[in-house]
């Protein structure tokens, strides 16, 4: 028999992490939800403390590049609960390495479960959603969704298709008057267990680009989205700086990341032999909330709601764009007449040719 309960949220990569301390917000608020890993053992754990904390939930062990099973699980919380008000995309893997030392099975992986899970998701929630013609969709994105950054192509390739993707969906639901909200949240470096467990092609294990958040801080901003939807939240300065960043300055942002996020994603100590990844199957003994670097992470951060997110960047590039014009325009011509002056006519030869610059004109002539 359905459970009579007010809200119901499902949350995809609810083991660790974001996922699992928003399922620990969640369940403080009251919700029902539906609880998505690959390990049934940790989703057994974080189901435990649901229920402690004032919630209910079940269990759905899967893996989210199985669309099939994705879809049925969604059926599973809908029989469970009567619906889905909420449902919150987190399941993620990654690979830290360069990317000629991948190969292509280790791309295609993690763009089935970084992206395509979050298509499968996504479409399993607009199945219940779009009859009923409500709910929310939370995506966790991130600032590598509008800046890729080394050592992590396969991420970021992910995550700028979730926003692409994420795009067009929203707006299909606004041509069909849809009442279901569509957010994207951009995260800064947090500190979650994946940096213990991801694949690395490295010489030194893995860690965030600093500043480090706490996945609770993520949990609350996803617990927000959830009731006040927006386009998009930023969380965290760092978010703003990189997206904003790489709209005015992608050149120079290229040769900057290039210098700091290569040992910046790289701790002191060696991978040893005996590291165990995630990328296929799970990792059993590490599932957890917070990851290994606590003592580094904050827990507050500024955040950007989506009315923000809209007319920030393009008030930052119009004035960008027009104090980089306003230089140019009262540089070039003395630079220009700098290098006509410069030049001496060549006399090596028959011919005599002066470089002369024009006043009624930006053209050379001569």
């Amino acid at each position: 028999m359905p459970v009579n309960q007010s809200q119901v949220v499902v949350i995809t990569g609810a083991s660790a992490g974001v996922g699992r301390a928003a399922a620990h917000r969640f369940a403080r608020a009251g919700f029902s939800m539906g609880l998505i890993a690959r390990d049934a053992t940790a989703l057994q754990d974080v189901r435990d403390e649901v229920e402690k904390l004032g919630g209910r939930a079940v269990v759905l062990a899967l893996d989210v590049a199985d669309a099939e099973a994705v879809f049925a699980a969604a059926d599973r919380v809908a029989a469970t609960f009567g619906h889905i008000d909420v449902w919150v995309n987190d399941a993620m893997v990654t690979v830290f390495s360069p990317s000629w030392e991948m190969t292509p099975d280790e791309f295609r992986r993690v763009t089935e479960v970084t992206y395509l899970g979050f298509v499968h998701g996504t479409m399993a929630a607009l199945r219940h959603m779009r009859p009923a013609n409500r709910g929310s969709i939370i995506q966790i994105g991130s600032a590598l969704a509008y800046r890729g950054i080394p050592l992590q192509s396969a991420y970021c390739g992910a995550k700028h298709a979730i926003r692409g993707f994420t795009d067009s969906l929203r707006a299909e639901l606004i041509h069909d008057r849809s009442a279901i909200n569509l957010t994207m949240l951009q995260l800064p470096a947090v500190n979650t267990p994946q940096f213990d467990w991801a694949r690395a092609h490295m010489r030194r294990s893995p860690r965030p680009v600093a500043p480090v958040v706490e996945p609770e801080l993520i949990a609350d901003v996803v617990f927000r989205a959830a009731n006040k939807p927006a386009r998009e939240y930023w969380i965290g300065l760092s978010t703003l700086k990189l997206i904003l960043g790489n709209m005015i300055m992608p050149k120079f942002l290229d040769s900057y990341l290039a210098k700091v996020c290569i040992g910046g994603q790289q701790t002191e100590h060696p991978i040893g032999p005996d590291r165990i990844d995630n990328l296929y199957q799970p990792v059993h003994s590490l599932h957890r909330t917070r990851g290994s670097f606590s003592a580094e992470s904050g827990t507050t951060a500024l955040l950007a709601p989506g009315s923000l997110s809209r007319w920030v960047p393009y008030a930052a590039t119009v004035l960008g764009g027009a104090a980089l014009g306003l230089f140019f325009a009262l540089n070039r011509p003395q630079k220009q007449l700098q290098r006509a002056q410069r030049k001496r006519p060549f006399r090596g030869g028959r011919h005599v040719r002066q470089v002369v610059l024009s006043r009624n004109s930006d053209r050379w002539s001569g």
